[in-house]
């Protein structure tokens, strides 16, 4: 019991943020969300030493994007479908699967590399050898998660369950693209 009072006591604050600053705390969450599962994967990976350009890219796309991105796309899809009746659920989930994924895995691939200090050619290199079969993999691993935290997950808590959805996400690209880096490297 004693172990749960931190707890609670860090919810009742990141609650607390993200009703008053709801952009800037899902910024800071993704940030940090993103670098560590990055540092996780890296770890898992079995890498001699950690790769500190990766985690600084991995932060920089959670500050800049992850947070801003999500937040914004949501707020104006919640606005056009606050009309939706009972639909809305489905509309936001099919929405969230058609339009938000493929347009967010395209940004963050790109712009990963590009904050790793790639030039754009490399990047979009990169965007195109990995975004189909990533794309892919989260339409066929991820869309129960989401369908479940549009469909059940409470309003209020759907970011926190969207950012722990996030967090195994970004560890799985993470390793993807290591390997593909690893694979070329070893290519060349």
């Amino acid at each position: 019991m004693a172990l749960s009072r931190p707890i609670y006591n860090l919810l009742g604050l990141y609650f607390e943020q993200l009703f008053n600053h709801p952009l800037r705390t899902k910024s800071i969450t993704s940030s940090v969300l993103a670098t560590s599962a990055n540092y996780a994967s890296q770890r898992i990976g079995g890498g001699k030493s950690i790769n500190k350009n990766t985690l600084v890219a991995y932060g920089m796309f959670g500050l800049v994007f992850g947070g801003s991105f999500p937040h914004y796309f949501y707020k104006y899809v919640e606005e056009f479908l606050q009309n939706a009746g009972k639909a809305k659920q489905m509309y936001l989930f099919l929405i969230e699967r058609l339009v938000f994924a493929p347009v967010y895995q395209a940004l963050s691939l790109y712009f990963l590399s590009r904050f790793e200090g790639n030039n754009h050619d490399f990047a979009f290199k990169n965007l195109c050898k990995l975004y189909w079969p990533l794309l892919t993999t989260n339409w066929k691993y991820l869309s129960l998660l989401v369908f479940i935290n549009v469909k059940f997950v409470p309003p209020m808590l759907r970011v926190l369950f969207g950012n722990l959805i996030g967090f195994f996400w970004v560890l799985f690209v993470a390793s993807k693209r290591r390997k593909a880096a690893e694979a070329t490297a070893a290519a060349n």
